[in-house]
């Protein structure tokens, strides 16, 4: 089966009336799937009994508090100029200056390891996959804006605005020192504008290219303008404004924008006027809402979006958001709710992220890390992790550039980018590897356990029952009964014919889990099963 061509062509004819049909396992594992990184069995178990209402507010609420920010997992050589040493291991450095080039790259690695950690022991709710959905949209990277506290800054802000407010987030990250930094606004002044951010704020933040968004050169001309005198403090960890730096003058717009005026301002509270009627203005066109739509459908729905879901999904979905002054709950709420996201054409036609593909994997096959006390040795796993995901050509923090990842924007390909002759093989060898040897770090060790994974699904002495329940969990396209047979005979049979060999072994494991052979064998069936599941193409999609 080739990913590619499974994924291609759905096509939906259900709109945005609310879904009314059976809710099942499958239905919550799809709702699960596409707003969580994974669909543990535990998560699936706990939302099954809810009604989808219940579901939906229940995702759409995160009841556990914002997180505890990144600690200090590094030492330094004796040869850095400037190292911290007064913060101790385990300690935070997020409110700590220092100027240290060295200092800030291994603070970066340890932000990107503790965001990895809170993508793998996620809450049961949305806002992971919100946050990460705000990074690609507001795309920054690391490795420029270097500054690791302006990096955990700018995470802090998305995370803490994922189910906010767009229009009060937008104004937030004009204004942060991390995107200052990273689309030269802080050297953007009244003699020498730089038009970086003012293009970026329309082009890929608000407006978009699409047909009917006819901005101009002149506007993001007349925006910089608007955006000069915004500097960073360093030492504070915020930006300010310098009145002498800001450009006076009336700033004159488009017909895009009703050929608004913006009237130059003087003095100390010039810059934040001028940015408040630049936002004012830019949200009063009609293409916003439609714009950050179309990327919320594409990021937790479907790729495609012909004249059909433009009518039927993306223009009342628009109009829900400007209804609702751009707080981005009511329009998640009426999309994930509607017969459409559950129409069956919808199930399965997403290729995995590699951040999808590798937590998923660890969240549903129930992957063990340390307890939280031992951050040393998780620091290290959700390294790895990182390691793994940047290696599919997904590294969390560091997009391709300000347009964000590829998957998400480039026609006619899309999420078809994520698969290539180089990235495949690289999923294939990650679950590989965590089936096979596992990833050990400090004497410590992250593997996929077959035997306790088995024992938590419904009948798994049953090798029907168990490679059913296995597919359900892993799979959203099911095999055929030709593929299955073929596969419990080859695997979980060892070429035998009857059932009652694997319900033997399984009860034998089962009443005597000393019996080492007769462990090793159902270990390494159980192993081998879960192993050539996910080297299938169908374990790629969601």
């Amino acid at each position: 089966m080739s990913v590619a061509n499974d994924a291609k062509s759905v096509q939906g004819f259900s709109g945005l009336n609310m879904y009314s049909g059976q809710w099942t396992e499958n239905e919550v594992i799809h709702l699960l799937k596409r707003t969580m990184f994974g669909a543990s069995k535990q998560d699936i178990d706990y939302f099954k009994t809810k009604t989808l209402t219940d579901t939906i507010n229940e995702l759409l609420n995160p009841a556990a508090a914002l997180p505890a920010p990144p600690i200090k997992d590094y030492t330094l050589a004796a040869s850095v100029a400037q190292p911290d040493t007064s913060i101790a291991i385990g300690d935070t450095w997020v409110n700590d200056v220092n100027t240290d080039g060295t200092v800030h790259y291994y603070r970066r690695a340890a932000f990107k390891k503790w965001w990895m950690g809170l993508i793998v022991n996620q809450d049961r709710s949305i806002r992971e996959k919100m946050t990460l959905f705000l990074h690609n949209h507001f795309s920054t990277e690391t490795v420029n804006i270097d500054n690791a506290n302006y990096v955990y800054n700018h995470h802090a802000l998305l995370r803490a605005n994922a189910l906010g407010n767009f229009k009060t987030l937008t104004k937030a990250i004009t204004l942060d020192p991390g995107m200052l930094v990273y689309l030269n606004g802080q050297a953007n002044t009244a003699t020498a504008p730089d038009e970086n951010y003012g293009r970026e704020l329309q082009e890929l933040f608000c407006c978009g290219k699409g047909v009917d968004s006819q901005y101009t050169e002149t506007d993001v001309k007349m925006a910089a303008k608007v955006l000069t005198g915004w500097r960073n403090d360093s030492t504070k960890f915020s930006s300010y404004f310098t009145a002498s730096r800001h450009d006076t003058t009336t700033k004159q717009f488009s017909a895009f924008y009703q050929s608004k005026t913006i009237a130059g301002r003087t003095g100390a509270t010039a810059g934040d006027l001028e940015i408040n009627d630049l936002m004012d203005m830019i949200f009063a066109t009609n293409e916003v809402a439609k714009y950050v739509c179309r990327r919320i459908y594409r990021w937790f729905v479907y790729y495609e979006i012909d004249a059909t879901i433009e009518a039927n999904i993306i223009t009342p979905l628009a109009d829900i958001f400007r209804t609702n002054n751009y707080e981005l709950k009511p329009v998640l709420t009426a999309l994930l709710s509607s017969e459409h996201f559950f129409d069956t054409a919808i199930m399965g036609c997403q290729i995995k992220s590699p951040v999808d593909m590798v937590v998923g994997m660890c969240r549903e096959l129930n992957v063990q890390f340390q307890p939280a006390s031992d951050y040393t040795s998780n620091y290290g796993f959700w390294n790895y992790l990182v390691s793994a995901v940047t290696n599919m050509q997904q590294s969390i923090g560091d997009p391709p550039d300000v347009s964000g990842w590829k998957a998400y924007y480039q026609a006619p390909q899309f999420y078809e980018i994520w698969i290539n002759s180089d990235t495949f093989p690289k999923r294939v060898q990650f679950t590989d590897n965590m089936c096979l040897s596992g990833y050990t770090f400090n004497a410590k060790k992250i593997i996929v356990d077959g035997i306790a994974y088995a024992q938590t699904l419904s009948n798994p002495g049953d090798p029907n029952i168990l490679l059913n329940d296995v597919l359900k969990y892993l799979f959203r396209i099911d095999l055929s009964a030709t593929s299955k047979a073929q596969i419990k005979k080859d695997i979980l049979l060892g070429g035998q014919l009857t059932d009652s060999y694997w319900t033997d072994i399984w009860l034998t494991y089962i009443n005597q889990p000393t019996n080492a052979t007769n462990t090793t064998l159902v270990r390494n069936r159980l192993r081998d099963l879960l192993k050539y599941c996910m080297d299938l193409a169908e374990f790629q999609l969601i």
